[in-house]
């Protein structure tokens, strides 16, 4: 346990004593490294398989769920879109330098803002290998360093990913200690890491609700939280109901293990007896269970099938990361309205309607990092929103909300220009 610590001591020493470097390192130099990773994945992607392939079978037969195991499998078809994202990091305009928000004061002076990286940002995840990419690339590209802390059930996995970074890093020029990744997954070591004030400046977690608890609940610096989806679309009494079907069914069906999948579907009462025979049709075929309630049963012909059942109260509220969906009828907008804010986790909600006041109201009403309307909540990803990738879903209101990339981990200072201006 000594060794571990030390070793954590060390690499987190070592990413702090790299930020002094890597805000100046030149955008050229950035992107060379990124292109670099892109290609280490392609060319080793038989490496990372391999890796990813022993992790899997260990989770499986340690008795993981699907969810967990879905979000823990690679392919190639997945390597390959995780070397397209970070090309597109590499294509987007470099964030530090930055000057925004300028303005010239009655005195003269010139202010503006000018985007400076954070620091030190800390990952600590579960499952998902992908976020060993995502948060280097995206803290390579805005000139923050990075300290990754992947769950014992990835631990092949990140590492060969982890591995690649660092050597594409270190061929091109990077600042020793821009990519720190911790061998160790013991649990012991995350109480050591969230005690790190002085050299880490912030953390996000990246897993369960028990993670991110512990992690807001302990950490001496500042936390960004998200990820847990309790994702709902409201199909208005207005809506095309063939356009309500193809976005709910998008939402719930395309990828059920994800954050931003759909848990929970509410229908206008007005027509929920020609959407929800639809539905049932469609979602019976994709083996999606429909957890009902007593007036979603009724129109359901009752409880006929293990696909249709009864809801219980823990259902509303729960992200499912399944194809099991909970159901609700109600008798207006205020309703739905209503549902979702109790039973909501501010993630990502969404309206199919024809009414143009109905969709300006819930734009507005409904408080969540993501709005959508007539569209699949399955949009709120960085790539998705054209921002590279995401270091996390952000929840939260402070900082940063919804999926956060290359600007959501900046900061800024204030640049003034004078031409000797005192104040009196």
């Amino acid at each position: 346990m000594e060794d571990e610590l030390g070793e954590l001591e060390a690499k987190a020493q070592r990413a702090r004593r790299s930020t002094s470097r890597l805000a100046f390192l030149p955008t050229s130099v950035k992107n060379r490294a990124l292109r670099a990773v892109a290609a280490g994945l392609r060319d080793q992607s038989g490496q990372v398989l391999a890796a990813n392939r022993d992790d899997y079978e260990e989770g499986r037969a340690s008795g993981m769920s699907e969810a967990m195991l879905d979000r823990l499998l690679l392919t190639e078809e997945r390597i390959g879109a995780i070397a397209g994202d970070v090309l597109a990091v590499a294509a987007l305009p470099d964030p530090i330098g930055q000057l925004f928000a300028s303005r010239t004061l009655p005195n003269g002076l010139q202010l503006s803002k000018r985007r400076v990286p954070l620091g030190v940002i800390a990952a600590i995840y579960e499952s998902r290998p992908n976020v060993t990419i995502d948060i280097s690339t995206l803290c390579l590209k805005s000139g923050n360093a990075c300290l990754l802390r992947g769950g014992k059930e990835a631990r092949r996995s990140n590492r060969a990913l982890a591995d690649i970074v660092c050597e594409a890093c270190r061929v091109e020029g990077v600042p020793d200690g821009a990519v720190e990744f911790i061998e160790s997954t013991d649990r012991s070591l995350v109480g050591r890491l969230l005690k790190m004030r002085e050299y880490i400046d912030l953390v996000i977690p990246r897993g369960g609700s028990d993670l991110i608890r512990l992690v807001a609940e302990n950490a001496a610096m500042a936390v960004v939280t998200g990820g847990i989806g309790v994702c709902h679309a409201f199909v208005d009494r207005s809506a095309d109901l063939d356009m309500a079907l193809r976005i709910v069914d998008n939402a719930k069906v395309q990828r059920p293990t994800v954050c931003n999948a759909l848990d929970c579907v509410v229908v206008h009462r007005d027509v929920a007896a020609s959407f929800l025979p639809q539905l049932r049709r469609l979602w019976r075929d994709a083996g999606v269970e429909m957890r009902c309630d007593a007036y979603a049963l009724s129109i359901l012909g009752g409880v006929e099938s293990a696909r249709v059942v009864a809801a219980s109260e823990d259902d509303w509220g729960r992200e499912f990361l399944s194809l099991v969906a909970a159901v609700r009828v109600v008798p207006d907008l205020d309703e739905a309205l209503a549902h979702i804010a109790q039973y909501g986790s501010g993630h990502s909600e969404a309206i199919v309607t024809g009414d143009y006041s109905a969709a300006m109201r819930f734009q507005a009403e409904v408080d969540a990092a993501c709005v959508y309307v007539n569209a699949s909540t399955r949009f709120t990803d960085g790539a998705q929103f054209g921002l590279g990738a995401e270091i996390g879903i952000s929840t939260q209101k402070f900082h940063a909300r919804g999926p956060m990339a290359l600007e959501e981990i900046t900061s800024y200072k204030w640049v003034a220009l004078g031409t000797g201006q005192v104040r009196s």
